[in-house]
């Protein structure tokens, strides 16, 4: 019986608590030893791993050298500090609207729906989300379940956590959360691969996020995001529903613009800011109607230059527009998002 089956083995035929994790934890680091160079020192920031530590002893009751052990046989990853340092996000939106409004995510998310129908219609009921719009978010992120990552997520976390200061209090906070989601849903850590921010499964939930939102579809005690269809529909929309979204409301629109005035009211942040009638007072229109006491977010999405110089598409977010971004908090992302959910659902709408 080889490492991981031993894991599994032990995993499986005894009771969840701390002292089985701490002997799963001490297997672990022995199996990530064997396979990976130990991290220098100077890769990582031992203040941070050693109040880690603490803290996951003191507040959760883990083991103080078994969790030495496991972090020392981490293996700090240069290319994943690489790619969080240059983000799709960073792209202008023509550019970053190409890599996901494709013919290929669109066809996939046809097919992805017509296999999931039963799931998405049942779920769409529930929680008031449009399928497609859960379609689409599992579309942007993983090509419906295609491309879930090859990295090991506890060495993504931990990379980022002890080794990429900018956001080394974010990570640190995923790393613990992650622990924890495998001592308490019986998952062996390190068995799931995900992206290099160590983003899990169809939807690429953060752990703070599986822990918080991942639902158990089919009642059969998993909340499984890597293999069943079904918790990955419901668990996306369990996110947008306790994000606050507004069922049966509109999500974005296009405005047209006469002259430049509206530039003085284009700002920072997500948040709907801006009534309807501050919009004709800076000559904006949108293509349809909305109440009165709606509030909006005025976005300018770069296009590409043309003779004239830069141009630009102007857009209103609504409420359901930013619940969107709580899932990334970009505006080239929700709206990449949006495009393909009416993309499938016009596609769709072509298959009796």
């Amino acid at each position: 019986m080889n490492i991981k089956s031993l894991i599994r083995s032990k995993f499986c035929n005894q009771n969840i608590g701390t002292l089985f994790f701490n002997k799963l934890i001490i297997l672990v680091s022995l199996t990530l030893a064997a396979c990976s160079s130990l991290v220098k020192e100077n890769d990582r920031d031992p203040r941070a791993v050693n109040g880690f530590i603490n803290k996951m002893v003191v507040t959760h009751h883990f083991n103080q050298d078994d969790l030495y052990q496991l972090l020392a046989a981490i293996e700090i990853k240069s290319d994943i500090i690489k790619k969080i340092s240059k983000p799709a996000e960073s792209l202008p939106w023509y550019k970053y609207r190409q890599i996901f409004i494709s013919d290929a995510r669109i066809e996939g998310g046809v097919k992805f729906w017509q296999e999931n129908a039963s799931a998405l219609a049942s779920v769409q009921q529930q929680t008031g989300i449009p399928a497609q719009i859960i379609v689409a978010i599992i579309g942007v992120e993983t090509m419906y379940g295609q491309k879930m990552g090859s990295y090991r997520v506890f060495e993504a976390l931990g990379t980022l956590a002890f080794a990429y200061p900018p956001r080394s209090q974010f990570f640190t906070s995923e790393l613990e959360s992650f622990l924890l989601l495998c001592r308490d849903e019986r998952i062996n850590p390190i068995e799931p691969l995900g992206s290099y921010a160590g983003a899990m499964g169809a939807p690429q939930f953060m752990p703070s996020s599986y822990r918080a939102y991942a639902v158990d579809y089919d009642g059969d005690g998993h909340r499984d995001i890597w293999h069943n269809s079904g918790d990955e529909i419901a668990s996306v929309a369990n996110y947008f529903k306790e994000h606050g979204w507004q069922a049966g409301q509109e999500i974005a629109m296009p405005v047209l613009a006469k002259g430049e005035k509206y530039k003085k009211v284009l700002s920072e942040g997500l948040k709907p800011d801006l009534r309807i009638d501050e919009l004709d007072l800076v000559n904006l229109k949108t293509l349809r109607s909305l109440p009165l006491n709606t509030k909006v977010k005025l976005l300018s999405f770069e296009m590409e230059v043309s003779e004239q110089g830069n141009r630009e598409e102007l857009w209103v977010g609504l409420e359901n527009f930013y619940v969107i971004t709580r899932y990334n908090h970009s505006p080239l992302y929700a709206m990449a998002v949006y495009q393909l959910s009416l993309a499938i659902l016009n596609k769709k709408g072509e298959f009796p």
